[in-house]
């Protein structure tokens, strides 16, 4: 019998090598960047679920927000009166963002306001009409950032807690998406990518590590307090009347938390 002999094989090309860490972080940064911002960057490099690993860069990115917003008030408070100074600041920011958060807060409010069970609700915060539960919602939370700002008791003072309110804010989106399901299997939420334990670990590391710089221990401890329990708030309406977090909850949940850690820390300064 005549013997066959095996198949060549052609030469398989090794495995790609996995890009260095820096590369890593550049990539996730840029992401973060771009989601989070207006900002007219180039278009970054996405995979399925890459939001969700750039998670880890929210809170640098939230702090650079504020930090723009908080050199508005800085230069403003030298020349315009406080109120002032704290609505071109927080009018800088919502330019800088393009309004993400508050966005996701007004559809937020408008479901929870709506009658009917979970897919009403989530149906309600999909229409782009803005109810009257999402004005005034919105409305509220942007004058208690402006009051509270413009009750700092200096200009450096007020940009400080816009750097520690925006890092704070940002990072508690992944933490929420560790106690909370998708509450669909479509939109951002299911979407982005569920950011495992590590990456909002090392967001909420670096947040606490942004306001206890710029803010002090007590006046950090305060304000990631206040962002702690809006976050808590929001987890608990949206599990019990939407069943897990959607795009606008954990946009709900950034807006509140800023709101809540810039309320907080003025009450330290004063």
């Amino acid at each position: 019998m005549t013997e066959i002999a095996p198949p060549v094989l052609p030469p398989t090309d090794p495995a790609p090598a996995a890009p260095p860490l820096w590369r890593r972080a550049r990539a996730d940064l840029h992401l973060a960047i771009s989601f989070l911002t207006r900002l007219p960057l180039p278009p970054p490099a996405y995979a399925e679920g890459g939001l969700g690993r750039a998670m880890g860069a929210f809170a640098p990115v939230g702090a650079g927000i504020g930090a723009v917003a908080g050199l508005v008030f800085l230069a403003a408070h030298a020349l315009l009166p406080p109120t002032m100074a704290a609505l071109l600041a927080i009018a800088g920011a919502l330019i800088l963002t393009g309004a993400l958060h508050e966005d996701g807060l007004a559809d937020f409010a408008d479901g929870m306001g709506a009658r009917g069970g979970p897919d009403e609700r989530i149906r309600a915060m999909r229409d782009s009409a803005v109810g009257v539960f999402g004005i005034l919602t919105l409305v509220f939370a942007l004058a208690l950032r402006v009051a509270a700002l413009a009750a700092a008791p200096s200009g450096p003072a007020g940009l400080a807690a816009l750097v520690a309110a925006g890092a704070l804010s940002r990072a508690a989106i992944p933490v929420l998406m560790q106690v909370l399901p998708p509450a669909r299997g479509d939109g951002l939420g299911a979407g982005a990518g569920l950011p495992h334990a590590g990456i909002a670990a090392l967001g909420l590391a670096l947040a606490l590590a942004i306001a206890a710089l710029v803010l002090g221990a007590g006046a950090a401890l305060a304000a990631a307090a206040a962002a702690a329990a809006a976050a808590l708030i929001v987890r608990h309406l949206a599990r019990s009347r939407l069943g897990g977090f959607t795009g606008d909850v954990l946009g709900a949940t950034a807006a509140l938390a800023e709101t809540a850690a810039l309320v907080a820390v003025i009450l330290v300064w004063r």
